[in-house]
């Protein structure tokens, strides 16, 4: 799991007062954008039912998306951005009106950047299941209360298969390039899998074939700390005053997943042993300084973001092997017929580059052979977000 979003786009530093000041007040029981909140740069697509792979189903959803750059008469100029575990349709623009964040690509998205929206029609949806607009656990179901735990079980290829229908409501039968990070690179992978013929050229950014052992570990204790937290309340918390939420809970499973978002080096050589404060941490009730870097972040997060919705998008990311059903991980790559670049960072501990060397090895038509390009980077599984000059010159080499 990542953290694709303009506040974790920059190297890890000590807690201001001014920061921790930002967050004085009760955080409210969801951090949701809701219906009759400010619709912001968001546009929506409606789409019809949809069935999904472990028997359940939603009779109808929405699609949250945003778009730059104009559509060619031709409609062969459109790019899809697929956002990771708790990113948004926010590629580009300032927080606020709606918008929680500033837009997490802005050094890649824009006039004369890597994706020219002078030239190329960018599109990112919210996937289904999010909670920044797009049908998800705290979106009303027909009775007129909140999905909550009745959310259906969501697949990586069900959340694609509703980005297909979603494709075809923009009319757009043939992406020119689809690229994706992290959890957005899980999803780009299965459409060019399952959808060949709609991917010219693809983009696949700090992400694996599968979700392995070691990761779907680590993904189980977070969602346990949010279901363990007595205010989750089996997922029925919507109508919770602020403060009286799964904070708790949704801030701890976001301190945990920052630990494999960032290098060892980076959080050691940023904070070493220091202090928070004049007050020592050695039983004299201070603060170790990455102790309020991780504090502060959970909290933060629980101003943008759903509980329900981390564990709906947290089971997800544990389904992904793009081999089920297709006679292993190596024969499901080879379907791939896109012109494809595959990119990973030396310093990742949540998505190592063996996974993407993996890929490589396995898809017939990439940029560079059977290896992977690796970035080096000390941000850790992050570099894909803050190396931006660095992504910026391996996207464009995939550009026509």
């Amino acid at each position: 799991m990542e953290w694709q979003i303009s506040e974790d786009t920059v190297p890890s530093s000590f807690v201001t007062e001014a920061e921790a000041r930002s967050l004085i007040g009760k955080p409210p029981a969801t951090g949701a954008w809701r219906d009759g909140d400010r619709i912001g740069h968001r546009r929506f697509a409606t789409l019809g039912a949809l069935h999904f792979e472990a028997g359940g189903s939603l009779p109808r959803a929405r699609i949250a998306y945003e778009t730059w750059g104009t559509l060619s008469p031709e409609r062969d100029n459109a790019v899809l951005v697929l956002h990771a575990l708790t990113g948004d349709s926010h590629l580009v623009g300032p927080d606020g009106d709606g918008h929680a964040t500033d837009g997490w690509w802005s050094g890649i998205v824009g006039p004369g950047l890597a994706l020219d929206t002078d030239r190329w029609f960018v599109v990112a949806p919210n996937m289904l299941g999010g909670c920044q607009g797009s049908t998800g656990p705290s979106s009303l179901a027909p009775d007129g209360v909140e999905w909550g735990n009745r959310f259906p079980y969501l697949t990586i290829r069900d959340q694609v298969a509703a980005q297909v229908a979603f494709s075809d409501t923009l009319g757009i039968d043939r992406w020119a390039v689809v690229v994706g990070g992290s959890m957005g690179g899980m999803h780009a992978l299965e459409w060019a899998i399952a959808q060949p013929e709609r991917v010219a050229r693809l983009a696949i950014l700090a992400a694996p074939p599968e979700t392995t052992a070691d990761q779907i570990a680590l993904n189980s204790v977070q969602i346990e700390a949010l279901r363990t937290d007595p205010l989750f309340r089996g997922g029925d918390y919507y109508d919770a005053a602020d403060g009286d939420g799964p904070t708790r809970g949704l801030a701890l499973a976001r301190r945990m997943a920052l630990l494999n978002y960032r290098s060892r080096a980076e959080l050691n050589a940023r904070f070493e042993r220091d202090w928070q404060s004049p007050i020592s941490p050695l039983g004299s009730g201070g603060r170790f300084a990455v102790e309020s870097y991780l504090d502060f972040h959970g909290n933060k997060f629980t101003r943008r973001f759903d509980a329900n919705s981390y564990i709906v998008l947290v089971e997800a990311m544990n389904s992904h092997d793009v081999g089920r059903g297709r006679g292993g991980v190596a024969s499901a790559l080879s379907m791939i017929q896109a012109e494809t670049l595959v990119v990973g960072i030396d310093s990742d501990r949540l998505f190592p580059i063996e996974g993407q060397h993996l890929i490589a090895r396995h898809v017939a038509n990439t940029l560079d052979g059977t290896s992977a390009v690796v970035l080096a980077s000390p941000y850790g599984h992050d570099g894909f977000l803050i190396e931006t000059e660095a992504v910026s010159e391996q996207l464009r080499r995939l550009l026509p």
